[in-house]
This record gives structure tokens, C-alpha cells and sequence, in this order.
């Protein structure tokens, strides 16, 4: 399934016409107005909002739209009740006192772990190669600019890069400003029943599929990272094919494989 095939953009008002055929021209999707969701020929629609840039799934019993929101809803929570430096990610990367590691989360995504760790103190580079993706996370940003003086301080730390994760972390190797820590998230299987991460995740697949160049990935990642490389796994799933990891600190559901390069000071 092509991106072109199963998406397009889809604008309501005409306020936000210009902007949708922006979009359209950039991506190269067709340009819909009002689209009746319900029976829509596209699996999804991104969506100029009043609310921000959403991606919507169609059909009769879709779910509601994914979009990137670092001012309300679920991230706030984790913000203010999160348990800040005592989370296990925090733990992972190596955020302690005195000790604020910069970070590269080369599989961005919708930038929920990279804003946890930029609210931690961290300097967090996103990098994230699919186009729609980039546009989520970079309206999301802008709004959270705007939108709320701490959040805005905080998304500050946060720089967003459009790359293919493997070229780019090829180009830090060996440089003096290359990252403290390289943080992996592969896409796998999620055992969560939440109907938001199965939302998520079908959209995710339809955009990027699987990451069958995750032990490329890593390995491009233990050559780049200067002190160690974070990667995310399901508590019980296999570790990636490669060196073993130095250390592992599981959670509930989650787990972090810890690479060890050298100390963080």
C-alpha cells in the first residue's frame, strides 16, 4: 500500500485552504474538502484543523484522529505526574543529578519520549525520515510554542531533523557535538489493549511498517552515540540481533536495553 493510494489531505474551512494545498503539493496527495468520512475512498486523511494537523483514519467505525499535543491531554499528565527524574526512561539515558545527557531519539515518532526526557533538562534531537510524521510533530512544536510559556520552554530543547535515521546518525560518527546517547524505539507488536496505541499503531504500519532495519539501526547507533544507546522493548520481547546488551531495567510493559559506551560525566 502506497502513502499516495491511502492518503489524503482534508480541509474543512476556508480559512485553512492554503495551507491544505501546501500540504497537498508537498506530499503529493490529492486535496479534499469536506470529505465525508464515511465513505471516503482513502484509508486516511491528514487533516487541517482549527485544533492543529491530525491524521485521521476513515470508515464507519474509525477511531478519533492522531496528532501531536505536548500542551494537554496524556503528556500533560505525564509532565506533572510522571515521577520526573525517577522515571525508568530518565534512568535509561542517564538523567541524574549534575547529569543531563544530549540525546538523539532517531525514531521519533510523535516525540512523547523525547518530550519526557526535554522536560527532564534534556537537549533531545528527533529524527524522523516519514514526511507526515515530520508535519505532525512540527505543527505539534509550533503550537506548543504558542501555546503555554512552560511547555514552550521546554520544546525549546527539543529539535526536530527530517532524516533517514541510519544516513544521519552516519554523519554524527566521529564528530565532537555527536550525541551522549542514541535512543532507539523500534515498532513492534504493543500488548496494550488501549484503543489510543491501537489506534496509533495501524496508522504507524500503513506509514512506515515494521522496522525490519532495526539491527542496522543499532549498529549505526553503538557507531554514532558518544557514552551509550537506549533501545525499547517489549518487556518480554527478544533483544535485537547484535552485541548484548550492558544492562537491562524493565517495567511493567516496557523494557530498556542499556548499551554502555562509556561513563556519563
Amino acid at each position: 500500500m502506497t502513502e499516495s493510494a491511502s492518503l489524503a489531505v482534508e480541509y474543512t474551512h476556508p480559512e485553512h485552504l492554503t495551507r491544505a494545498r501546501e500540504l497537498s503539493e508537498q506530499l503529493g496527495l490529492n486535496l479534499l474538502c469536506g470529505a465525508d468520512l464515511g465513505r471516503c475512498d482513502y484509508e486516511s486523511l491528514l487533516r487541517v484543523t482549527r485544533e492543529g494537523l491530525q491524521l485521521q483514519p476513515t470508515g464507519r467505525k474509525a477511531p478519533g484522529p492522531v496528532w501531536v499535543d505536548f500542551v494537554g491531554g496524556a503528556v500533560a499528565h505525564r509532565r506533572l505526574h510522571g515521577g520526573g527524574s525517577g522515571q525508568l526512561i530518565a534512568k535509561a539515558v542517564g538523567v541524574r543529578q549534575g547529569v543531563r545527557p544530549r540525546v538523539a531519539d532517531v525514531t521519533a515518532g510523535l516525540g512523547r519520549d523525547s518530550f519526557v526526557l526535554a522536560s527532564l533538562g534534556c537537549e533531545v534531537q528527533l529524527i524522523e525520515r516519514v514526511p507526515v510524521i515530520q508535519l505532525l510533530l512540527a505543527d505539534g512544536l509550533g503550537r506548543a510554542r504558542q501555546d503555554d510559556l512552560e511547555v514552550a520552554e521546554i520544546v525549546a530543547r527539543m529539535q526536530l531533523i527530517e532524516a533517514d535515521s541510519i544516513t544521519w546518525l552516519a554523519e554524527q560518527a566521529g564528530r565532537e557535538d555527536r550525541p551522549q546517547v542514541v535512543y532507539v524505539d523500534p515498532m513492534f507488536p504493543h500488548s496494550d489493549k488501549s484503543a489510543l496505541v491501537k489506534k496509533e499503531m495501524r496508522l504507524f504500519r500503513d506509514l512506515v511498517g515494521d522496522d525490519a532495519d532495526a539491527g542496522l539501526l543499532l549498529e549505526a547507533a553503538l557507531a554514532a552515540a558518544a557514552n551509550r544507546v537506549v533501545v525499547k522493548r517489549p518487556r518480554k520481547a527478544p533483544v535485537i540481533p547484535g552485541p548484548a546488551p550492558s544492562v537491562q531495567l524493565a517495567g511493567k510493559s516496557s523494557r530498556y536495553d542499556i548499551y554502555a559506551l562509556k561513563k556519563l560525566a
